[in-house]
């Protein structure tokens, strides 16, 4: 009887360590059909000095042409320069100690407190006052993230878009791993009145409405892992144990057997 009771213990444990689909889907609770909508707010991201602004200046030369004024100005020490995900090369202007930036033709802006688009509107007005019909274009270069924990890829990461949700972050990152926890993600965003945290359920639709669905620059996202992974990684020693355990056992009966016959 006891012997029973110890291979049943065996198998519940077994069982238990397995992981459902449902655990493993991401958004699990939206209807099949669709049709729910959700209010997502885009956060704001207001400008600090050391971030890195891609900025271009096009207008119509008097050829016909069209040039944009910033790069072909003598341009080098406001400047800075890095790799694109595609792998061309870009190039963007920092934001000083003061909060400003140096253009050329323009001269110095200062941006640190505004948002893109409200950055955007000040270059687009002191741009029109030297060139007519001149057109701006405003992104964020140093929007940098980190992604830690139960992903296939942790480490940090540049964003060249204006905007990154959470789940483009653990996307980049490769994925939740096996050992990764959906239902339990933390992000942990710094601000100016210290550092903030967020709780989320990446199987919960509510995420799409969550304030942390957005990320700001220098946010760290970390997975938990679940509780079967340190059974998990000691399945193998497990999967021995119980053989061995079955040999013994299988031995042992035959024995009693035989003997309990004659």
């Amino acid at each position: 009887m006891k012997i029973t009771y110890s291979l049943t213990a065996i198998i519940i444990l077994l069982l238990s360590a397995c992981t459902s689909q449902e655990k493993l889907a991401y958004l699990s609770n939206l209807p099949e059909t669709g049709g729910d909508s959700f209010t997502m707010e885009i956060p704001n991201y207001k400008l600090q000095p050391r971030d890195i602004l891609y900025i271009t200046a096009k207008a119509m030369t008097p050829d016909g042409s069209i040039k944009d004024f910033l790069i072909s100005s003598q341009v080098s020490q406001n400047m800075s320069y890095g790799q694109s995900e595609a792998g061309g090369y870009i190039y963007g202007f920092d934001i000083n100690s003061e909060g400003n930036i140096i253009l050329p033709v323009i001269g110095t802006v200062k941006v640190s407190d505004l948002t893109l688009e409200e950055t955007r509107k000040l270059l687009q007005a002191k741009a029109e006052q030297v060139f007519t019909g001149a057109t701006v274009e405003c992104k964020l270069l140093s929007f940098k993230f980190t992604v830690i924990g139960e992903v296939n890829g942790p480490g940090s990461y540049v964003n060249y878009n204006n905007y990154l949700t959470v789940l483009e972050a653990i996307g980049r990152a490769g994925g939740v791993s096996d050992y990764g926890r959906r239902d339990k993600v933390l992000v942990v965003r710094p601000t100016d009145q210290g550092t903030r945290t967020y709780n989320l359920n990446l199987q919960d639709k509510n995420l799409l409405s969550s304030e942390a669905y957005f990320l700001l620059p220098n946010d760290v996202v970390i997975v938990e892992p679940v509780k079967q992974k340190i059974f998990n990684q000691n399945l193998p020693t497990i999967s021995f144990i119980i053989s061995t355990f079955t040999g013994v056992l299988t031995t042992t009966l035959l024995l009693i057997n035989y003997f309990g016959n004659r």
